[in-house]
């Protein structure tokens, strides 16, 4: 079986270093056979999580639609960067509305049962935004995500890509590898997909 994976940034900044590390991810992914969906937050804007709104309008569209995403792959890698030590607001925010969704056409629907999921990060400086990957693996395992034990943190990021995007230092070649490919393989044990 080939597995399914989906991979997306933390961030929708023009030039993120999140989004070169989700580029390097998915290349290395694809290298590892799997069939890689990339996609933007970008495309699916949302307000801010808040229960009145949707008591009275729903479960926005656009958040029914990562949803539904999400449940079409076995897996799926967040390259984050590291606001205040923590989760970017974007992030959080779309992590929570995805929490929301119990139906789809009327019928029962979670889409992150049975997910597995990478974490990765990326930052400026020497911490390499690892601190905020406690926060996001904390979050998603409260919503019943496993998130597999490696991860790939870049630091110092602006000189961590060559001109192909590539991780310059063998260090980081070798962590994504090992991300990439725990990944995939946990992905094909625990798959539970709803294809469309």
């Amino acid at each position: 079986m080939t597995a399914r994976i989906l991979v997306f940034a933390g961030s929708i900044r023009t030039g993120a270093f999140s989004i070169r590390t989700a580029d390097a991810a998915t290349k290395e992914l694809a290298l590892q056979g799997a069939e890689v969906t990339r996609i933007s937050l970008a495309d699916y804007p949302l307000p801010i999580m808040d229960e009145d709104l949707e008591k009275e309008r729903g479960v926005p569209e656009n958040a029914l639609k990562l949803a539904r995403q999400i449940a079409a792959h076995d897996g799926f890698l967040i390259a984050s960067p590291e606001y205040n030590s923590s989760i970017p607001p974007l992030l959080k925010n779309a992590i929570d509305w995805v929490s929301r969704v119990r139906k789809d056409n009327d019928r029962p629907f979670k889409p992150y049962s049975g997910k597995v999921a990478a974490l990765c990060s990326s930052s400026d400086g020497n911490f390499a935004g690892i601190r905020g990957l406690y926060h996001l693996r904390s979050v998603l395992m409260n919503c019943q995500v496993e998130v597999i034990t490696p991860q790939c943190s870049v630091a110092r990021a602006s000189d961590a890509f060559d001109e192909n995007g590539d991780f310059r230092e063998e260090r980081l070649r070798r962590a994504m590898e090992n991300v990439a490919r725990t990944l995939i393989e946990r992905a094909r044990m625990l798959s539970t997909r709803v294809d469309p």
